[in-house]
């Protein structure tokens, strides 16, 4: 029997705000951030992100945003380039139940959250399909970060 083809995932980590989040956070939510991170998943030789439109594809780098700021290794896979597509063909068009949330979501254009339903929840669940590992929480915890310290503000 032949050993199973291994298929390196990288995610692709960006700082939407450039810097800005380092900087003016700690004057504008009273707390620091490093960053305003969107992210996106690399296997088999293209770049898979969600956003406003959906799902979309380009090659690595590809993206309005250019190169990332960082690359981790989330790991390897034996999911075919063939199951993966079907994969993400089933999350935009059909409910499932999410590993990470008790809702049922979609990945549609439409079913986009910026703080609940996003990016980085994506990366999350197709990490987490393709080797079985989550993203790192610093990524995924930034939107409740973010509204806590919006809630913390109104009860003061």
């Amino acid at each position: 029997m032949e050993p199973p083809n291994l298929y390196p995932v990288k995610l692709y980590v960006y700082d939407l705000s450039k810097g800005l989040a380092r900087r003016l956070s700690p004057i504008m939510l009273g707390k620091q951030l490093e960053g305003i991170w969107h992210t996106s998943i690399v296997v088999h030789k293209d770049e898979f992100f969600f956003g406003s439109g959906g799902i979309s594809s380009c090659p690595p780098g590809g993206t309005l945003l250019g190169p990332p700021d960082s690359v981790v290794d989330v790991g390897s896979t034996e999911v075919t380039e063939e199951l993966f597509l079907e994969y993400l063909s089933s999350l935009g068009e059909s409910l499932f139940r999410s590993v990470l949330q008790t809702f049922l979501t979609m990945y549609r254009s439409e079913a986009y959250n910026l703080f609940e339903h996003n990016c980085n929840t994506f990366t999350n669940e197709v990490a987490q399909f393709l080797t079985g590992r989550k993203i790192p929480s610093y990524i995924t915890d930034l939107p409740s970060e973010i509204l806590s310290t919006f809630r913390a503000a109104r009860s003061a």
